[in-house]
């Protein structure tokens, strides 16, 4: 089984939540963003991305605004479930911008990045990275993809959500209603292209937005086929 999860900003503690724990062989848990554990490079670092890849379930992130994008974009890409990844270590996995994996025979179109609201307080190449916002062809590349596939995929995972969805989370906190030209990109795909259900960390919920967009922080998520009418394409789940 697929489940999604929030943001865990390197907290080791998550890893002992019972509902993580109980993940079989063979599962799939998919981290919406800030992923955290990938920072330092340090030894203690390396040996706990060794020990998360000799899990018996897949675990696979999208990337946040907080990741340290010269050591995750050092690794090596490859392609997994239909999609490119860069394989930390084992069955760590993270999943690429605008790549669509089939994972038990459901379609997961994964994209992420997003933009710092503290970046003029933090240092490049140190605690912020100019990568977090995606390149034009990047966003280009997803679009691409979404159209290969007519358009239609089962579920939607990223950092940030689309730009309406984003504008009412703030208005409803009181907070000022700003929105980036990723927020607008994934507008547009949340208009044209036809999903089950699209998942989301930065805002730091755990909270039904529409009826189909979740912000997900610190739950686990179970992606089953009575709850959200999936009819699994058994044909292509292969690595």
């Amino acid at each position: 089984m697929v489940y999604i999860t929030g943001d865990m900003h390197g907290d080791e503690s998550r890893w002992l939540d019972r509902r993580i724990r109980r993940l079989k062989a063979g599962d799939t848990l998919i981290i919406c963003g800030d992923f955290g554990f990938i920072w330092d490079g340090s030894k203690s670092e390396k040996k706990l991305l060794e020990y998360l890849g000799s899990r018996k379930y897949n675990i696979c992130f999208v990337d946040g605004t907080h990741e340290n994008y010269d050591l995750l974009y050092s690794y090596r890409q490859t392609v997994w479930k239909g999609g490119r990844v860069h394989r930390i270590s084992g069955n760590l996995f993270h999943m690429n911008r605008g790549q669509i994996f089939n994972i038990e025979g459901i379609k997961f179109f994964t994209f992420g990045g997003g933009e710092s609201q503290d970046r003029e307080m933090r240092n490049e190449h140190v605690t912020w990275w100019r990568q977090e916002l995606p390149t034009p062809d990047e966003m280009e590349e997803g679009a691409e993809k979404i159209d290969e596939n007519n358009c239609k995929v089962d579920f939607i995972v990223t950092h940030e959500p689309p730009s309406l969805v984003k504008s009412s989370i703030l208005l409803r906190s009181g907070k000022i209603d700003k929105v980036n030209k990723l927020n607008g990109y994934f507008e547009e795909l949340n208009r044209a292209c036809e999903f089950r259900h699209w998942f989301f960390g930065s805002v730091h919920e755990d909270r039904i937005i529409t009826p189909q967009h979740t912000a997900v922080f610190r739950d686990v998520i179970p992606i089953k086929p009575d709850v959200f009418g999936i009819k699994p394409d058994l044909g292509h789940s292969s690595d």
